[in-house]
Formats: structure tokens, sequence, C-alpha cells
């Protein structure tokens, strides 16, 4: 894939930007990532660039106030070869090609230095301070790119705007499968100069010593040198591991000219670039370290309830997971008139797959926002719990704050033709009792979830409100929990009767939750009182 670069009249004006088959993007002093922001006479928004089949398209905005200049013409609309280039204002624009061959017939370096980190980190700058704020720019820079390829070609760009005597950069991954040399992103100063050939040998050597090594060849030798390794007048390389991920090879290869009064070169001058590489290298390895923690965050929140990620954030996972006795609140949610759909529905069960899932992810919202884990699905089912990993004494109070919620959703979507829970009613189950919570499962699968007879007991009453004719049913210990704790304005509760669930051999005492009597008049407090005064006299 071909790559722009943008070279304004300073060294430091510059970027380099891959293109991608497809892509089209902007090019402005106000454009982004392809942002110009050097140049007054490039328009904030300038031109559309566009790529296909290894050649730019580029086509020059109405709005642009400036003209754009290809081969020494004004145009406003041509295709870009690679090689090259287009000017607008005082920024010349080049397409070049990507693709970097490694060489393995570099002859032997004049001079080799391996230096380990201990060693980098005794090593002092002469000119501390340009070095402190070149490195002070560089997180804010990385944290802006919003991919790992953006993140990437920054990275290398500042390297090569940073160590002047550098003529190329490149960030270089060792496949651990195979063990071939696959170089993800660099660049070079001079772009009309002939293609780069790093030495495959010294990146080897870097990765298998993981430390820095520089290889020297002195300016008599260039003239066999200059084959490999650097453009013209180059004569030294050298390679540093990164450390940001043990389980991948990673490299940064920097190759260029430094030569003294002398027509030599200036180790500790050499040295010195080593260590600024090394150190921005560190904070590369942070920055990346800490995206792909927020990836896995992210992707951990799919399997994992937010409140269980924010209990092993600083604690040892094995010990918050290891299960372990506890006072919980279960609630089992079931949707009604799933098999009546299913069956109507059997010819498009993607779209039925979609009404469910919106449905599930409706309960899980609510169990998830009242602080509960989610502790299974079962079909149209889902299971949370409240308990654990967090002190177990508002775990009934929540349980039924998120089940009234989750019935005020559903009759809410009853009430609109058309929409997709608007035929969906819903029965819960709520149960509180001891109960084993953590990690549960066998040496080959384990989830997160909670095991006992409460949680049997929560899938009965669930299943009872089909019978009863309620939408949430409760226990005994669920009532008494919350019966102080609830106000008429937010509940209200309804002994309903002292039955034994089928499965079960203990009667349980079963009550329904209400919502207050303004949003739910069908079901008076009169109505209520009557109620328990005749279940009293029976």
């Amino acid at each position: 894939m071909p790559n722009l670069i943008a070279q304004g009249p300073k060294p430091e004006q510059r970027w380099r930007r891959q293109l991608l088959p497809g892509q089209t993007a902007v090019v402005g002093r106000a454009a982004g990532r392809w942002a110009v922001p050097w140049d007054d006479r490039i328009s904030r928004q300038h031109a559309e660039i566009s790529v296909a089949c290894d050649k730019l398209t580029v086509r020059r905005i109405p709005t642009a106030l400036n003209p754009i200049f290809f081969q020494g013409c004004q145009s406003d609309h041509f295709d870009l070869g690679v090689g090259e280039h287009f000017v607008i204002g005082s920024t010349r624009f080049q397409l070049v090609d990507e693709h970097v061959a490694l060489t393995l017939d570099a002859p032997a370096p004049n001079a080799e230095r391996t230096i380990a980190h201990e060693a980098l980190q005794r090593l002092r700058f002469r000119d501390a301070d340009s070095r402190i704020d070149a490195l002070a720019r560089l997180p804010e820079l990385l944290a802006k790119a919003t991919s790992d390829e953006g993140q990437a070609a920054d990275f290398v760009a500042t390297l090569l705007d940073g160590i002047t005597a550098a003529t190329f950069v490149a960030l270089v991954e060792i496949v651990p499968a195979s063990g071939e040399i696959s170089i993800h992103q660099w660049d070079q100063r001079d772009a009309a100069g002939p293609p780069i050939q790093p030495s495959e040998r010294l990146i080897r050597q870097a990765v298998h010593e993981r430390a820095s090594v520089i290889h020297v060849w002195r300016a008599a030798d260039t003239a066999e040198a200059s084959r490999f390794t650097q453009n013209e007048g180059a004569d030294w390389a050298f390679c540093l591991p990164l450390h940001d991920n043990p389980s991948t090879a990673w490299v940064i290869y920097v190759a260029g000219t430094t030569a003294d009064a002398n027509g030599g070169l200036s180790p500790d001058r050499l040295q010195e670039e080593v260590k600024f590489v090394d150190l921005a290298a560190r904070l590369l390895g942070n920055v990346r370290g800490i995206r792909r923690f927020e990836r896995e965050q992210a992707s951990l929140r799919q399997f994992i309830s937010p409140v269980v990620i924010e209990a092993i954030a600083d604690k040892d996972p094995e010990e918050v997971l290891q299960p372990r006795k506890t006072q919980v609140s279960v609630l089992f949610c079931d949707l009604r008139g799933f098999s009546r759909r299913s069956e109507q529905q059997a010819g498009d069960l993607m779209e039925l797959l979609q009404r469910v899932s919106g449905a599930l992810g409706l309960m899980t919202h609510e169990i998830l926002g009242h602080g509960g884990v989610i502790g299974d699905f079962h079909g149209d089912a889902a299971m949370g719990f409240w308990g654990w990993p967090l002190d177990p004494g508002q775990a009934p109070l929540q349980a039924c704050r998120a089940a009234l919620r989750i019935r005020d959703a559903f009759v809410c979507a009853s009430q609109h033709t058309g929409h997709p829970l608007a035929d969906f009613r819903i029965g819960i189950g709520i149960a509180s009792g001891l109960a084993v919570a953590g990690k549960i499962g066998t040496v080959d699968q384990v989830k997160v979830t909670v095991f006992g007879p409460v949680v049997n007991l929560a899938s009965r009453l669930e299943d009872l409100t089909k019978t009863l004719r309620a939408s949430i049913l409760i226990d005994a210990a669920t009532a008494d929990s919350v019966r102080p704790v609830l106000s008429a304005d937010e509940a209200r509760l309804r002994r309903v009767a002292r039955l034994r669930p089928p499965g079960l051999q203990t009667p349980v005492a079963v009550s329904e939750l209400l919502p207050p009597a303004d949003s739910f008049p069908e079901m008076p407090d009169e109505g209520i009182v009557a109620y328990e005064r005749a279940l009293d006299a029976f």
C-alpha cells in the first residue's frame, strides 16, 4: 500500500500517512489526521484524495483558495502515481511505495556495541532540556492517535524529526509463529532517495539479546555499505527492542550518519541517540499498554459485570473470584410470549433473535445499572444476583428496584404499537438467602455465577408469576428486608399466599412487588388491605 508524504519548508514540518485501498480523505490545514497546519496557503479543507490500484486521485475542493500544481501546471483533478508529487503553497506531497526490503548480505560492521538498559540509564544527555521537551510532547501526541497504525506512524515521524542525524526509522516485528520480519511503519528523510534495506542480522541480534545493538560502518566503508541499511552517506544503524509486551518481538530500527571533525563517528553522541529512542520507546510501550488494557476492559465488560471488574481492578483476581458463601438476592426474569412468537416467526429467526436480544439487553441494563452481576442466560430468561462481590447489605433492595425498572420498561413498550417489544410480557422472581458465589465451573470452563437453593427458589417464583398472574413475586426473606425501607411512592408489597413451589419441599410465603398506586391504579391501596385481610382470615 502506498504512503503520502507531506513536506513543508522546514525539516520538522512533515508527516507520512498510509493510504488504504478505497480510502477517501481530505487534506487541509484543519483536516484532522491529514492536517497541514504549518502552511497558511492551504485552506482548511483543500483537496480530496482517494486510492485505487496504487494510484492516488486528487481533486481540488471548489472552496479552496489556492491552486494545486501537478507536473508544473495548475490542476484541479489528476491521478498521482508512485514517485510523483504535487504542491500546494509551500508544501510538497509525494506518493511513495511502502515496501522495504531486508538484506542478509550486509558487510560486517567495523564496530559493534551492545548496550543493556541499565547502562543507558546511567548515560547523561548533554542537551537534556531539548530531549526532555521532545519526550514530554510524545505522550500527548500518541494519545491523540485514533488507531494503532496512526500511533505507530506518529511515533516514527517524531523520532525521525527528533534525531537530526537519522535518515531512516522503522517499527519492526518478528512474527512469533513464523520468525518472519514484518516492517509495520517506517519513514526516511529523503523520500525521493533509493529504497532502504535494513540489516536483518542487526534486527535479529537485538531481538535475541533483548538489548540495544549498534553497528557502525566508517566513512571509508560507505561505498560498500551504501547498498543496504541507509541512504548514500549513512554509516551507522542501531536497533532496540520494545519491552511493552514480552510475548511479541518488536524493535525500533534507526539508521543515519553522525560524523565528527575527523570524518569518523562520535560514539558518545550515538549512544545518546540510543538512549533517547529507548526512553521514547518506553513511553510508546506505556501508551500501547494503556490502550491494550482499555480494549481488554471493554471486551471483559461483555462477559463480566462492571461491579466484578471494579472489584478485581486493584486486587488479586484469583482471591476475589474464589467461590465463597454469602447472603445474596437472586432475580430471574423471563419473557412471556416468546414460544408463540418463535413459532410464528420460524421463517425469520434472525429478526426474532434481534427482538429477544433487545429484550434481554433491557433486562441486563437494569440489573447492571443497579449494581448486580449477570449470572447466566437461560434461553429467553436472564438471571442476575446481588450480594457478591460487594457487601450484601443492600442486595434485596437493589434487586427489587431493578425488577421494578424492568417491569416499567416493558409496560412502556407495550403502549407503543410497532415497538419491537410491544407484544412481550415479563415475569420476575426474586429470592434472598445463603448461596455460593464466585468463579464456578470445571477445570475446562468456568463462569462467574451463583449456586444454591436460593437460585432454584427465585426460578420457581418466576414460573409462579404465570399461575398467580403477577409480574414480580418475591420470597419472605426479600419482603421482610425491603418492607421497612420501601416507601409507598417507590413500591408496594402485597402478601399473596403461603405455598409450596413445584419441585420444592418447604412452603414459602410469597409476596407481590407492585408499583406505586398512581402508576398502577388497577391495584389501589384499599384493594391490597382487603386482600391481605381475606388472606389472614383464610
